[in-house]
């Protein structure tokens, strides 16, 4: 029973992951389709992230009643009728609102199931399991590329992953009864533990700074995820349909990133992955920058910057229970989840708007500003706990 839950935690991460990387793969298509501007894909970016902090915020209280495993089924249903919405769509309007359910969805199953791994399962387990989202994010800029290439539009690309997620959403309501009773509990029950709000949270040392960090991370990975293909195409002059392919080598950096993390991430420790993390994402960020014609290293270093970035956000994440204690980890983990999607919601829209109106080729310089604050952050946290700890 405990290996076919793991088996199930795992394809839900893969859920997670196939529809985070469909915008940016398709939007220099939808461009023009729906007859608006490059800028709009980070509007849309927005809309989505905003219902995931809204969601991932509840995300205690609703786990709670609910428990991890229903609520986990809910959202890819959710996430899977926004996906067929997508593919009937036609204006960027009905994008727009079609992306508000979307992000509620995704928000509440990625604070839920973080924190159930945290609790339950070794840092390995979170590299791997983290490693499979980045298996669904890989694996849909190629269903996309393929829609695109033979002329089904850019619509089938999001209906071929729609139906995708309506098969994981059968799987995950089946396996309910797998998951334990404990994450069930209400007020009624005896070990009940009310949950901590965000006033008392931030009171903790070092929860000021890892939300930053999380904010920072994810300002990194969706500006770089979604507008990779923007940049190979209007800066490097890569075809459409070669750049939606490319653009899927960083999630494949992410993805084979955290596969090789999690032999020797027990052995490292959370805290060292994510310094060396961030040295090998700046190191693939200076090859982006690098002066040349050729566009070899823009590609190589999209791919070296996602295997940087690979174990920094399930080694936080995993390390919240460590740093902050049990029994604030879920309602931490929901805060840190809308932090991290802050940063997802403003940095990809701010750059829209300076690729607009300045030029795209800051992307490289873009990426590494949050990048360096990430480093700072994490340092001042280890400080912190560290501290708290003597």
């Amino acid at each position: 029973m405990f290996g076919l839950l793991l088996a199930i935690i795992y394809i839900s991460f893969i859920s997670l992951g196939l529809p985070d990387s469909l915008l940016g793969s398709a939007w220099p298509t939808m461009v023009t389709d729906l007859n608006t501007s490059i800028s709009y894909a980070g509007l849309v970016s927005m809309i989505i992230a905003l219902g995931t902090i809204v969601s991932s915020l509840l995300s205690d209280k609703i786990t709670r009643k609910l428990g991890t495993g229903l609520v986990t089924a809910i959202s890819v249903l959710t996430t899977a009728i926004s996906l067929l919405g997508f593919s009937l769509s036609n204006s960027l309007l009905m994008i727009c609102l079609l992306a508000i359910p979307y992000g509620l969805g995704a928000g509440a199953v990625d604070a839920a199931l973080n924190n159930y791994v945290a609790l339950h399962y070794a840092s390995r387990h979170m590299s791997w399991l983290h490693c499979f989202w980045g298996l669904g994010a890989t694996i849909s800029p190629y269903i996309m590329g393929y829609a695109i290439s033979s002329d089904m539009g850019w619509q089938s690309g999001y209906g071929i992953v729609s139906i995708i997620q309506f098969v994981l959403t059968a799987c995950l309501f089946a396996s309910l009864p797998l998951w334990k009773k404990k994450n069930t509990t209400n007020a009624n029950d005896e070990n009940y533990e009310a949950p901590i709000g965000l006033r008392d949270a931030l009171k903790i040392k070092g929860v000021k700074q890892i939300l930053i960090a999380f904010l920072c991370f994810c300002a990194f990975e969706s500006t770089a995820g979604l507008w990779a293909s923007s940049y190979l195409v209007e800066y490097r002059g890569v075809d459409v349909e070669t750049a939606a392919t490319f653009g899927s080598l960083f999630y494949m950096g992410i993805t084979l990133g955290r596969f090789a993390c999690g032999f020797f991430a027990d052995k490292v420790g959370d805290k060292n992955l994510i310094r060396g993390g961030i040295v090998v994402m700046l190191f693939g960020i200076a090859m982006i920058i690098l002066p040349v014609k050729s566009d070899i290293f823009s590609l190589v270093g999209l791919v070296v910057a996602g295997v940087g970035s690979a174990p920094v956000y399930p080694s936080i994440i995993h390390s919240t229970p460590t740093n902050f204690g049990k029994e604030n980890s879920h309602a931490i983990v929901g805060i840190q989840m809308a932090s991290a999607y802050t940063g997802s919601a403003l940095m990809p829209t701010v750059f829209g708007l300076i690729a607009d109106f300045i030029n795209i080729s800051l992307y490289p310089f873009f990426l590494a500003f949050f990048v360096i604050m990430l480093l700072i952050m994490t340092e001042l946290v280890n400080k912190a706990v560290k501290k708290q700890s003597l």
